[in-house]
């Protein structure tokens, strides 16, 4: 871990310092029993036509590309991916780095509760504490991401057994072997190969194809990042995902919805 990403996580424990305190399982749990529960983010990925699954992204801006789509609603462009049948949504909520707020998610489920069908969302952030997943679950999200780079081993624990207690599903992401493994050890039952090296920004989707092929047979897998074309999409496909989470290329998409249908027919 180094250089972008040693920045980011740094940034994200001052920036969530203040709001640090002991979050109990039974504290979790109790959130999770006064809410509705959301839809399952496991159950959408695998998908029972046996299609390629697509997680939808609302995504203002990247360190990598930057800005992609500035001032874009997230309500608004979650509408769009519901109409084109998005599979789930991953939502940003990191400010600094990708231009959004814990409100776009509150924002999305609000929606998806009162307007059918609901899709399950992903808080996709910096996640280093059980309290951001009790943010997570008082917002509506379904699942959290755990970057298996970002993280020593009990970090990790705690943030799953956090979001057992809180009704949460986990994506783990990981970049290379030894990350495979860590997360394997964890028990992970959904892993996403991040085609993009977060330490220094570069895309490759032989990442995919390199390690999917060694996931245990019951992990859920997803490729993620750098997916852009149907060919993209089939390489992923080919190479064992159940999903894809694409966010650059479906914020610039004049027709999210036709470029979704492109995705799921491979």
């Amino acid at each position: 871990m180094a250089d972008k990403l040693t920045e980011i996580l740094a940034w994200k424990r001052r920036e969530i310092a203040p709001l640090l305190r002991d979050v109990s399982a039974a504290e979790l749990a109790r959130l999770d029993a006064g809410r509705p529960r959301p839809p399952s983010f496991a159950t959408a990925l695998r998908r029972a036509d046996g299609r390629l699954a697509v997680i939808s992204e609302v995504k203002r801006r990247s360190p990598s590309a930057g800005e992609i789509k500035p001032g874009a609603s997230s309500l608004e462009q979650a509408k769009r991916y519901q109409a084109a049948g998005a599979d789930a949504l991953s939502i940003l909520t990191d400010e600094k780095y990708f231009g959004g707020t814990l409100d776009d998610l509150r924002g999305v489920t609000g929606f998806f509760a009162t307007t059918p069908p609901a899709r399950p969302c992903l808080r996709k952030d910096f996640m280093v504490h059980p309290v951001q997943v009790a943010e997570a679950r008082e917002a509506g999200a379904s699942a959290i991401l755990i970057i298996v780079r970002a993280l020593n081993d009990e970090e990790i624990r705690v943030l799953q057994a956090a979001a057992q207690a809180a009704g949460l599903d986990t994506l783990f992401e990981i970049h290379d072997e030894s990350e495979l493994e860590r997360a394997t050890k964890h028990g992970a039952k959904i892993i996403g190969v991040n085609n993009r090296d977060l330490a220094v920004f570069t895309t490759d989707l032989g990442l995919s194809e390199r390690l999917i092929p060694k996931f245990p047979r019951d992990v859920i897998a997803v490729s993620e990042s750098g997916i852009c074309s149907a060919r993209d999409a089939a390489r992923a496909r080919a190479a064992g995902a159940h999903a894809v989470l694409v966010g650059e290329a479906l914020m610039r998409a004049p027709d999210p919805g036709a470029l979704i249908a492109e995705f799921r027919a491979v």
